[in-house]
């Protein structure tokens, strides 16, 4: 959870300050991939506010209402991020570079704003280029930095779990926070890498088309990772269980244990980001009284803790 945390806190404080110059920069400029930019950092800005909302709630203690507490509020707020926050500001990113490419060549094309009757390029003593270059640069600097941050998190949770890579982390954590913020860090790096090209493109060759397109390129990004992120948060929210290798080393770790003559049935169910519920029914060994049962469901509990520090409720059942 700490881990969460900090990754989390990280990236809020890398796209507050990123979204107002962004935002800055397009008022100066009027760039498409700009204000694309701005959508995304602002949109990202939210996504950290809802994430830290998530951990806060999910560290409520277990009520007669939720038994099995309320670990699972991180999965709706990341759920709620994914569709809301990044699907609107995909949205958004993409009209508007839709926007500005079917009216580039047509006037239509990139300009200073005025804003309350200011001309805003008249408060900036760069050009509106050197300003968007410097803005993007600067966000690129703290974009990897939080994207740094939140990959060794990632990676540490690979190396505990023995997963085979990023790819197989996103199929398997649970711990949607950090795979969220792991997710918008490297779109939000992408973003500005292509913002980016596009404005120098469109600076060097006179053809704002470029600019057009990567404000479109950044919302059909945004909206992909959005479908994508849903879908992950989807299937912790019906209840995913451990992976089968995970299942597996559960069910010979009662076997192994004393008094047990095998084990009929094993279920899991993470209700948490890293929490999981264990249920068991096991047929113990022939003349252990109720006393001795009690015994062993207790060895049980705690030999399965032990071989997997995400499980933290375990229910036992005598079969039979």
């Amino acid at each position: 959870m700490a881990g969460s945390r900090s990754v989390v806190i990280a990236a809020l404080v890398a796209n507050g300050a990123i979204a107002v110059l962004k935002f800055f920069a397009f008022l100066a400029s009027g760039s498409p991939s700009m204000l694309s930019e701005a959508y995304h950092s602002v949109s990202d800005t939210g996504n950290q506010v809802f994430l830290l909302i998530g951990i806060g709630y999910s560290g409520r203690e277990a009520s007669r209402t939720h038994p099995f507490g309320y670990g699972k509020a991180q999965f709706f707020y990341s759920f709620l991020v994914s569709v809301l926050l990044f699907g609107i500001a995909g949205w958004e990113s993409l009209t508007h570079g839709y926007d500005a490419l079917t009216s580039a060549g047509h006037g239509g094309g990139s300009q200073a704003v005025v804003l309350a009757g200011v001309d805003i390029t008249a408060l900036v003593p760069l050009s509106t280029f050197q300003l968007s270059v410097g803005v993007l640069s600067t966000a690129i600097v703290f974009e990897s930095w939080a994207f740094l941050k939140a990959n060794t998190e990632l990676q540490r949770q690979i190396d505990e779990y023995d997963w085979n890579g990023i790819r197989e982390a996103f199929r398997e954590t649970s711990d949607v926070t950090t795979l969220t913020a792991f997710t918008e860090d490297a779109v939000a790096l992408g973003g500005a890498g292509i913002a980016l090209v596009g404005v120098v493109a469109s600076h060097y060759t006179g053809n704002e088309v470029y600019d057009a397109v990567t404000a479109v390129l950044i919302g059909a990004l945004l909206m992909g990772f959005a479908v994508a992120l849903a879908w992950e948060n989807k299937r912790l929210l019906l209840g995913e269980s451990l992976d089968a290798a995970g299942e597996d080393r559960l069910r010979e770790t009662v076997t192994e244990c004393d008094g047990v003559a095998g084990v009929d049935s094993l279920r899991s169910m993470f209700v948490g980001p890293q929490v999981l519920l264990v249920t068991a029914d096991v047929t113990f060994d022939d003349g252990l009284d109720t006393t001795a049962i009690e015994d062993r469901i207790g060895d049980i509990e705690t030999a399965l803790t032990t071989a997997d520090e995400r499980v933290s409720m375990v229910y036992v059942e005598p079969a039979g």
